[in-house]
């Protein structure tokens, strides 16, 4: 073809094209125009689509560029054929009250800006801006009625965007990782949604200067770490979440001048670095559960700290040294919102949760953190309890080492952090120190020589460390030393307590009125031949097996007081009764070593538990065989959670909140059970699972007449621990006894010593 008629036809082909693009872009605004109403002003059929008003087109003025009805008091739908406009970069309809569904803008490659906020659109399609890779401005804000939708991926192929506005537009869903596909990306408004999971990654490598993300329906959550390496990050407002956990470092963030975090579950101590901003002009942390000293902004800047917060008092400055240790010690752990919800204020003996002082209140005497679900390390900051007898932190996620001066603590007897993760080297500490590490693979052992240094399960073992096995080995052994006369009274008694403490509180206003008291002390000469019968009758409907109750120098039976307790669920019995029938059923343990262990004792604890819970014996011979066995058939119970509601005694009559203590008991029940001796914990582990349980352990109908001068505002190990200092005093039998002659509880008998002393119960 010669080069003149080429030249000819494709200038003829790009002018039939022209005139093709211009009847579309024209029947599109023709379809644009009719479903307006009214019609925008300056929009006339009779008119070229170019001269309408707010409308420009490419200089040949056949394709439209951008429409403009910013506030024209608009109503109808978008036509669909709009993604038609080929040309269009801007298209701005904000501050209408367009409804309908919005139509798709895909493929729309010049497309710049869309202002499509303060409307009432129903719905947005899938591939909405599918494709649209130039686009650098999303403004969707306040369109309320929408559907609830999602962030799509796609919206990373638009890497030029640098403003996001989607605020109350119905976002669910997580925020996509893909921020970092952004290098222009400034702003990022997502506010009033229901936008839930933790911020992305994808924040740290961003530009993002401006970030709203507050008042989303359930609440965002996790932490907000990412924010410490958002160095270019202006203004964030993050209130009314479920965020937790403590602030970050901000001290790269140095152009930050709004900080909103107020509404949400912060935790912790408020970083110094934050206060040391250089251009902070205004922040709210108000309703968290920020912990520690009040935090002082320089002046001028405009501060909101109150409502939930638990700092340590009204006016900047120190808190108290204990109170200091202990938030240390939970900034180890991440300051978990379990500790957050107790640890507030500075008065650590004041109520704290897992915390036990001396009876004067003053310094603390045990922290017992066992099965709480902890992460973390372990703080040296418990150094700084110098008053510390008692350190439970077993059966955590604990990560780490052991700190070495933790050896120093000069009155630590019991240290706990079995079952963990934790690794290096294992301190030795002081022979009166039962230091209890089994289950920690990683935990380096330790090579010196002796008693001290080679076991696997605990060290310190020594004559004072109340060790349950009496050795160091955590290898599985069962040997275990006997115990003295005072020891197995120890037991008997520990029980005993145990048990009489539950009726007295329980029954001790019936029993006024019927001005009985509420048990008795037998003569020791009638305890002790009830005991004596009691075993041998239990172990002759049980095996024959001779009993260590009557082996020489066992104990003296006379060491035991017996009590008479009425109102019990299974009506009148005597509490060595029961004991006794415990003991006798544990004839194939302890009859083949003629000893009673502490082994035993746990389990005779476990025993009472299973019979407190449910109002069976622990051997009864009138029930089927499957049946007679309590222990046996409380572990089947036990496989079941619904089991063990219907295995509890119907006298009890619990509410929820009971159940679920009733069931903790009753699992702990199942491990002071164990068939091996190894596998019982001692009796610090169930003092650990026990005692959150009584914190709160006032009577349902209190009358103010008849609380015998209990102080009921006392939780009822700070009550013991009032009991146990009050021992031996008038006052103790002021507050147990209905008269100046009779005592419920049994003074500690001669040569029990200091057996029972210890707020462990060993």
């Amino acid at each position: 073809m010669p080069l003149h008629l080429l030249t000819t036809t494709t200038i003829s082909l790009l002018l039939l094209l022209s005139t093709l693009s211009t009847a579309d872009d024209a029947a599109v605004m023709s379809k644009l125009l009719s479903a307006l109403t009214p019609s925008p002003s300056g929009w006339d059929t009779k008119t070229p689509f170019c001269k309408w008003s707010n409308v420009n087109c490419d200089p040949s003025n056949a394709f439209v560029t951008s429409i403009n009805l910013d506030s024209q008091s608009l109503s109808g739908t978008l036509p669909s054929e709009l993604n038609q406009l080929s040309f269009l970069k801007s298209l701005s309809l904000q501050k209408n009250s367009l409804s309908g569904p919005l139509p798709s803008f895909s493929n729309m490659s010049t497309l710049g800006q869309i202002f499509l906020d303060s409307n009432s659109f129903s719905s947005i399609p899938p591939d909405f801006l599918l494709g649209c890779t130039h686009l650098q401005t999303i403004s969707i804000s306040e369109n309320h009625n929408l559907s609830p939708w999602q962030i799509p991926l796609y919206w990373s192929e638009s890497t030029n965007l640098q403003t996001i506005y989607a605020s109350n537009a119905s976002i669910f869903g997580g925020i996509p990782d893909f921020f970092d596909s952004f290098t222009n990306l400034q702003n990022l408004r997502l506010s009033y949604n229901n936008i839930t999971g933790i911020l992305p990654t994808s924040f740290g490598g961003s530009e993002i200067a401006n970030l709203w993300l507050n008042n989303q329906l359930q609440g965002l959550s996790g932490g907000i770490d990412i924010l410490s390496s958002m160095s270019q990050i202006y203004q964030v407002w993050l209130h009314a979440n479920s965020f937790t956990g403590p602030l970050p470092d901000l001290s790269k963030c140095t152009n930050l001048f709004d900080l909103q975090l107020r509404d949400n579950q912060f935790t912790g101590v408020v970083p110094p670095s934050l206060m040391d901003l250089p251009n902070l002009v205004n922040i709210s942390l108000a309703n968290n559960k920020f912990q520690g000293p009040l935090p002082q902004f320089h002046n001028g800047v405009k501060v909101t700290l109150g409502g939930t917060n638990g700092f340590c008092g009204t006016n900047p400055g120190p808190c108290d040294p204990q109170v200091t240790a202990l938030l240390a010690v939970a900034g180890a752990f991440g300051y978990p919102m379990l500790l957050a919800q107790s640890w507030q204020g500075n008065d650590c003996c004041g109520g704290w949760s897992f915390v036990t002082c001396d009876p004067q209140g003053k310094n603390v005497t045990m922290v017992s953190l066992g099965k709480q679900h902890l992460s973390g390390t372990i703080s040296p900051a418990f150094a700084n309890l110098t008053s510390l007898r008692n350190l439970y932190l077993n059966d955590n996620n604990l990560t780490g080492s052991v700190p070495e001066i933790l050896t120093t603590l000069p009155q630590l007897q019991n240290f706990d952090v079995s079952n963990n993760n934790l690794a290096g080297p294992r301190p030795v500490f002081p022979p009166r120190v039962k230091f209890m590490y089994s289950g920690n693979v990683l935990l380096e052992k330790n090579q010196t020589a002796g008693g001290n240094g080679s076991g696997g399960g605990t060290l310190g073992s020594g004559s004072n460390s109340g060790s349950p096995g009496g050795n160091a080995s955590g290898s599985g052994s069962s040997k275990e030393s006997p115990v003295s006369a005072g020891m197995i009274a120890g037991i008997v008694i520990a029980v005993t307590v145990f048990v009489g403490v539950l009726v007295f509180v329980s029954y001790k206003c019936y029993a006024k009125r019927r001005h009985k008291g509420i048990g008795k002390v037998e003569g020791p000469e009638k305890g002790s031949k009830m005991v004596k019968a009691n075993v041998a009758g239990g172990l002759n409907g049980h095996g024959g097996a001779p009993s260590e109750l009557e082996n020489k120098g066992s104990y003296d039976h006379n060491d035991i007081p017996i009590f008479e307790v009425r109102n019990a669920p299974n009506g009148n019995y005597s509490v060595e009764t029961r004991l006794a029938g415990t003991f006798g059923y544990l004839a194939p343990e302890y009859a083949a070593t003629g000893r009673v262990t502490t082994k035993v004792d746990v389990y005779a604890f476990g025993v009472v538990l299973m019979e407190i819970i449910t109002g069976r014996k622990a051997l009864d011979e009138n029930m089927s065989d499957e049946r007679s066995h309590l222990v046996t058939w409380f572990r089947r119970v036990l496989a079941n959670k619904d089991n063990i509601q219907k295995a509890i005694d119907s006298t009890l009559d619990p509410d929820e909140e009971t159940s679920e203590s009733i069931c903790k008991v009753a699992e702990l029940a199942g491990h002071c059970t164990a068939r091996e001796p190894h596998q019982r914990p001692d009796m610090g582990h169930a003092v650990n699972v026990l005692g959150p349980l009584v914190e709160q352990w006032k009577p349902s109908k209190f009358d103010e007449e008849e609380s015998y001068c209990i102080d009921l505002h006392m939780s009822l190990p700070q009550a013991l621990q009032r009991w146990q200092a009050d021992e031996g005093t008038s006052r103790m039998f002021d507050d147990f006894s209905y008269n100046q002659t009779q005592s419920s509880i049994p003074s500690k008998p001669v040569g029990l010593a200091d057996t029972f002393s210890s707020t462990d119960c060993r």
